[in-house]
């Protein structure tokens, strides 16, 4: 959630109709450094209000606890008996989460992992989990069964040496443990056939990559002036249009414009149940929390845990100590209040803390000079070249760097007042807590490294801020209103389901909140010309269509054309303050023409099937012929229960219930065929996880009909070469390729090729994928592909 619980949203509001007039006139036109030394004044006389902010936290607890070790121990260990690696593999990170440093248990939490990890076939992973329990001083009576464990997976590895000297390390251990004479016999027996095996085995000659666009090398060329972009792009500014980038040369679909490293992210945590008051239950759910690292954002397998709180997870120690070095030694402690205040909070503390409060300092105190004025050509190192242009360095370099963040415009004035009340006794709140936990000096960078080693413990202090941590207030509150118009999305492709069919089923989702300088530089347009994916923390610009010399470089800040009407857009649209006026809006508001999105996601006559219209509760027929109507709450009714059984019938896919998943399905079909539009979303929607129900059951040709159908609806409402059609046709790439239509995969095969590559460029996954396909079907006899 961006924005702060709502129960603490409430008592701001609360508060602030409670205040006096004058009081709230004057908050209201407050310039940040005066929000924040009213807002400590405020605080520090509404002690009721922190207090409800302690409880607050107390529904979101990110301190370990050993009883949910244990119990999350039970839980993994029921799952693994009933053989649900995957569950327990889950279980057994949280377990690892909640036992406490130098925990006897810990070591026995790594081992169990590593048990659960070698059934999954991870056996790299399963290594590193043994070598965790070792070093955590495993017991030496349980180490014969870890070190079979371990000799498994080095045989499942080829590495037939290393697997041998574990055997021998085995031998000396039999003395402990008799019982492990007949599983080192059988393991001895397996080593020796695998040597015998790979001795006979002719090698096979290594494979050169076939085809398409792998290997290639995409042509860049790094701008001279703005970090991480193309020399195709140039720096422009004024008035109306802000700083924006403006093509420099023809620009052709699928280049790379910018990439940018972010220059903070912060995960976020996903839902969660909270804990009910008096009861010692946990959530087995996994979120984004238990799914990705807290640091580089890879997907995790099996988390490396805080040490200070069970709350931060790291795909290695690597991660796990440059985020404690860089910014979670001072995090650590409020994790439940940064959970409380949001994840804009969390990315405004962690954005001072990355920029170090020198530089904070240094830009707080020359926007007091400055009197907030961004757009003065005299900002603080413009180089000659870039007069006019804010955050350009010395040089006159626009790089992806805090002085440029800080110079993002934070719309001060143009917030509503309760906004700016909610955000400010967030922030001083925050800072409150810092200074209270004893953090001060380690967020005024006046601590060595040696005093980071551990986790702060709370130490109470004066209830008065000091001046170091109200700048710190006013920088972050500056950051935080920043967000609403330049927090940037991070998203990933989630798979759905269990991931282990043949055809892979994913849908877009945010991972975290971020900050990108340079990509923050794209101006908003319905119809842009760019495309943006993710890596990890970074983002790629790519163009999605050409961009002759002159034109300005574009990006759809959420609400595109093809998805929205214009008037809903131009609603939604109002968060970044301005009136969008891009191409796309004023066609639609100057034709006065129907949005063609309303009229395939229309209702339709349960008499004729035309289009039902009318702004009313009563719609009309559009067929003059036909005299029907019908309430468009009832029919949003009927829309909503039929989303509801379509749910029903993808849980009967989860469990196994295909065929009568497919009857649900097809009722589903017929019934929004009698009050849809043949166009409407749902209608693809329903074709799509029909083609999923009938893949699951190796139908094929089935599964490709419907499919099909879906890809006639997606192009309708995302167009031919959008990177939904493009996510479609490779599906329809996997299910052709599984039922053997060579000729017709090939070709569709080239075309979701053609269209991913534009938007994620020629080294993606799913490239590699279709490439691998298309070697494979190259690679059928001659007479094999003239048939088919």
């Amino acid at each position: 959630m961006a924005l702060p619980v709502a129960e603490w949203q409430g008592r701001t509001a609360r508060l602030w109709a409670a205040l006096g007039p004058a009081l709230r006139e004057r908050l209201a036109a407050a310039s940040l450094h005066d929000a924040v030394l009213l807002g400590c004044d405020l605080l520090r006389s509404e002690e009721e209000e922190e207090a409800a902010l302690v409880r607050l936290c107390h529904q979101a607890p990110t301190d370990k606890k050993p009883e949910a070790a244990s119990w999350y121990r039970e839980q993994g260990n029921r799952e693994f008996k009933q053989g649900h690696y995957q569950a327990a593999l889950r279980l057994y990170s949280k377990v690892v989460s909640h036992e406490p440093p130098g925990s006897p248990e810990v070591s026995v939490c790594f081992a169990n992992r590593s048990a659960a990890l070698l059934h999954l076939g991870h056996f790299e992973v399963c290594l590193e989990d043994i070598a965790r329990a070792e070093s955590h001083g495993y017991p030496d009576r349980l180490l014969p069964k870890v070190l079979l464990r371990k000799a498994e997976c080095l045989l499942c590895l080829g590495r037939l040496q290393d697997a041998q000297d574990i055997l021998g390390m085995l031998e000396s251990k039999m003395a402990l443990d008799r019982a492990m004479t007949t599983h080192l016999t059988r393991l001895k027996k397996l080593s020796q056939l695998k040597v015998k095996l790979c001795e006979e085995r002719c090698p096979e000659p290594a494979r050169e990559a076939r085809g398409g666009t792998q290997g290639k090398s995409e042509i860049w060329e790094e701008n001279s002036s703005i970090s991480g972009a193309s020399s195709s792009l140039s720096l422009s500014f004024d008035a109306e249009r802000g700083r924006h980038l403006v093509a420099s040369q023809d620009i052709v679909p699928g280049q790379s414009l910018l990439e940018e490293e972010a220059f903070v992210s912060v995960l976020c945590p996903g839902e969660s149940l909270p804990l009910q008051d008096g009861e010692a239950a946990w959530d087995t759910r996994a979120t984004n929390a238990d799914l990705y690292c807290h640091r580089c954002l890879r997907q995790l397998l099996a988390s490396v845990p805080c040490r200070g709180c069970s709350y931060a997870k790291y795909c290695s120690q690597d991660c796990a100590d440059v985020a404690w070095q860089r910014y979670h030694r001072t995090e650590c402690s409020l994790g439940a209040l940064l959970l409380t205040l949001g994840v804009f909070c969390h990315v405004a503390l962690r954005t001072v803390l990355l920029a170090g409060f020198a530089e904070v300092s240094r830009l707080v105190g020359w926007s007091h000079s400055g009197d907030e004025d961004l757009q003065n050509p005299e900002a603080p190192d413009a180089g000659a070249g870039t007069r006019g242009v804010p955050g350009c360095d010395s040089s006159g370099r626009y790089q992806s760097s805090y002085q440029a963040l800080f110079h993002l415009l934070p719309h001060t004035e143009q917030h509503s007042p309760e906004h700016k009340f909610l955000c400010t006794l967030s922030v001083v709140a925050l800072c409150k807590q810092l200074q209270a936990a004893g953090l001060e000096a380690a967020v005024l960078n006046q601590e060595s490294p040696q005093q980071w080693s551990e986790p702060k413990t709370c130490e109470k202090t004066s209830d008065e801020l000091s001046p170091g941590l109200k700048t710190v207030a006013e920088g972050m509150l500056r950051h935080v209103l920043q967000l609403q118009c330049n927090a940037q999305a991070i998203t990933v492709m989630q798979e759905l389901g269990p991931g282990d069919g043949a055809v892979v089923n994913k849908k877009p989702l945010r991972l975290a909140t971020a900050f990108f300088p340079v990509l923050s530089l794209l101006n908003h347009s319905c119809c842009p010309n760019t495309s943006v994916s993710f890596s990890g923390t970074a983002a790629t610009v790519r163009a999605s269509q050409p961009i002759p010399s002159g034109q300005e470089v574009l990006h759809c800040y959420g609400p595109h054309r093809c998805r929205m009407r214009v008037a809903e857009r131009q609603q939604l649209l109002s968060q970044y303050f301005f009136e969008c006026r891009c191409r796309a809006c004023l066609e639609e508001l100057e034709s006065g023409v129907k949005s063609v999105v309303s009229i395939r996601n229309s209702f339709c006559c349960p008499e004729c099937r035309a289009q039902m219209q009318g702004e009313e509760d009563i719609l009309c027929c559009s067929n003059e012929a036909c005299a029907t109507s019908a309430s468009r709450e009832n029919l949003s009714c009927r829309l909503q229960d039929l989303q509801q059984q379509i749910k029903k019938a993808l849980g009967l896919l989860r469990v196994g219930k295909a065929d009568r998943a497919i009857k649900m399905l097809l009722k589903c079909q017929m019934d929004a065929g009698s009050f849809l539009s043949p166009e409407h979303l749902l209608m693809g929607e329903m074709e799509d996880h029909l083609a999923q129900v009938y893949a699951t059951l190796g139908k094929w040709q089935e599964a490709a009909r419907h499919l099909k159908k879906s890809i006639e609806i997606v192009e309708m409402h995302h167009g031919p070469s959008s990177v939904e059609t493009g996510h479609e046709l490779f599906k329809l790439a996997q299910i052709l390729f599984n039922g053997f239509a060579v000729s017709e995969a090939l070709s569709t095969i080239q075309r979701a090729e053609g269209i991913l590559s534009v938007h994620f460029g020629p080294q993606t996954p799913q490239i590699r994928e279709l490439q691998e396909m298309k070697a494979c079907l190259s690679e059928l006899p001659r007479n094999i592909l003239q048939r088919t």
